[in-house]
């Protein structure tokens, strides 16, 4: 018989503040913390749609310490989700695009958590990646001890890196409490990311084939089950939570092949599922080679980076056995039911793009 570990009492959340809520995360975020009967402030350069009662809009920039110093005063716990993701070759992108995310991604961040100590801020939660543990090579059922990336491949993972240290660097000082969350690629009603390149495909008639023999797996985290994880972590950040200074990984606990996992949602979108296999090292020889003559002759950039097609020819996934025995946390949806919620959101995507591509 398995004696599950009683956890401490759980923290009440004060008020709360939510940075990048005008993306796909943070917006979600924020709806769930004012049902739940929170009160919310949210913060980004973008505007904010949703309106509540308890919602407190302000608009400003994450790089700018005057603006984060104000969106901190009075507020309990933050909930940080704002960043830019880039997953192109640090070798291809321009300074500029460098300095951005530099700028947003470890600037913003830090300014968060020196405004967190002077306002009194009680706790922390940052949103950090799985990336910053993978190094090209298969991971099957990671844990938290493995050791961050030494030779960074992409700015993303780069950037989170390196702001997720200091964050949890940053626990215990000056009375906040602070962990990281590192979710697998986000999915659900709001995506602008993980399938919209899959859907333009679909559109264009180009996904003609599968990549690799179906073998590899990969996690991804539906967007509820990671806000549910996100809320459990930040319950347990005080003295004597469990959650202080830690990191975890959330995911949805269904290891899978990407292309597997997309298949009921091509099918559902009207389009055929390819038959053809193509190999995976294959594919990756030739963009491999591709990247190299764009960052070498400025040719166009192709299709999809080297380490988009990872998720898709090599295992990478994480264990959730430490959210368990640490946070309680138990995925709410399993990936059948994410899809079935989320498929008349990805069906007015598609219907969009379709729409948009005609014109």
């Amino acid at each position: 018989m398995t004696i599950e570990k009683k956890l401490p009492e759980a923290v009440a959340l004060g008020k709360v503040l939510v940075t990048g809520d005008a993306g796909f995360l943070g917006k979600n975020l924020a709806r769930e913390l004012l049902n739940r009967g929170h009160r919310v402030r949210v913060f980004d350069l973008a505007v904010c749609d949703l309106e509540h009662p308890d919602l407190e809009k302000v608009q400003g920039d994450i790089c700018d310490t005057t603006w984060v110093t104000k969106i901190c005063q009075g507020i309990d716990t933050v909930f940080h989700t704002a960043a830019v993701i880039d997953i192109r070759s640090t070798k291809v992108v321009s300074q500029q695009v460098k300095k951005l995310s530099y700028d947003i991604n470890l600037g913003g961040t830090q300014n968060i958590i020196e405004s967190c100590f002077t306002q009194g801020v009680k706790r922390l939660v940052y949103t950090s990646s799985n990336s910053v543990v993978i190094n090209g090579q298969p991971i099957t059922n990671g844990d938290e001890d493995l050791p961050y990336v030494d030779e960074f491949r992409d700015l993303y993972t780069e950037t989170k890196a390196k702001a997720e240290q200091r964050v949890l660097a940053a626990n215990g000082q000056n009375g906040l409490h602070t962990c990281a969350i590192r979710p697998s690629g986000i999915w659900g009603p709001g995506d602008q990311t993980m399938f919209k390149l899959l859907i333009k495909e679909l559109i264009n008639g180009s996904f003609k084939a599968l990549v690799g023999d179906g073998k590899a797996r990969l996690d991804n985290a539906y967007v509820h089950n990671l806000i549910h994880g996100k809320l459990l972590a930040a319950a347990q950040l005080s003295k004597n939570g469990n959650a202080s200074g830690q990191a975890y990984f959330i995911n949805d606990g269904e290891p899978v092949n990407m292309m597997e996992f997309s298949r009921p949602l091509v099918e559902q979108l009207g389009h055929p599922y390819p038959k053809k296999r193509v190999p995976y090292q294959l594919i990756k020889t030739v963009i491999s080679t591709w990247e190299k003559l764009h960052q070498w002759f400025k040719i166009g950039e192709p299709p999809q980076s080297t380490l988009a097609l990872e998720r898709i020819g090599i295992d990478n996934f994480f264990s959730i056995d430490k959210a368990h025995r640490d946070l309680g946390y138990e995925p709410l949806y399993t990936s059948e039911k994410g899809m079935k919620e989320a498929m008349p959101y990805y069906q007015k995507l598609h219907d969009k793009m379709k729409e948009e591509t005609v014109q």
